[in-house]
């Protein structure tokens, strides 16, 4: 999305609260809960989820091990939804040609430097670079390359 008038151009960046990570986030929780449930299943000798009986899988060291992935998933799936939650990597790109300044802001991890926001004159950039990349492995790069100003 972004909005233009005469003399300014703002890009707005969407971040990590994407369709796919929403995704990504739900198939590893219940994923990595599955895996939770069957190692202990295999430890209570109960059947926990009706799927997989528990004699079939000896606690040690399968459940251990389906444990580990299920706990191991669980972090990883809590970092995602903090990802999304913080809104990682939104903000907006401002480009305004009648007082002749770049800006560009992101929203990083919490802390002392969660507001990131470069702001450039037009004059001290010498070229723009950007690199897109689609695919399984997106990746959408902006290069500023400006003037030494001594």
């Amino acid at each position: 999305m972004s909005w233009r008038s005469e003399s300014i151009w703002i890009e707005f960046i969407v971040g990590s609260r994407k369709t796919s990570n929403f995704c990504w986030a739900f198939i590893l929780f219940f994923g990595s809960l599955g895996f939770l449930l069957v190692g202990t299943s295999s430890y209570l000798g109960r059947n926990l989820i009706s799927l997989f009986p528990s004699q079939q899988i000896v606690f040690f060291p399968q459940g251990i091990v389906m444990s580990f992935y299920g706990i191991a998933g669980l972090f990883i799936n809590s970092y995602l939804w903090c990802t999304i939650f913080w809104n990682v990597g939104s903000g907006y790109d401002r480009l305004d040609r009648k007082e002749g300044i770049v800006c560009i802001f992101r929203w990083g991890f919490p802390g002392k430097n969660r507001r990131i926001f470069l702001r450039f004159l037009m004059k001290d950039i010498q070229s723009i670079r950007i690199e897109v990349k689609e695919g399984i492995y997106a990746r959408r790069v902006l290069y500023f390359h400006t003037r030494d100003i001594a």
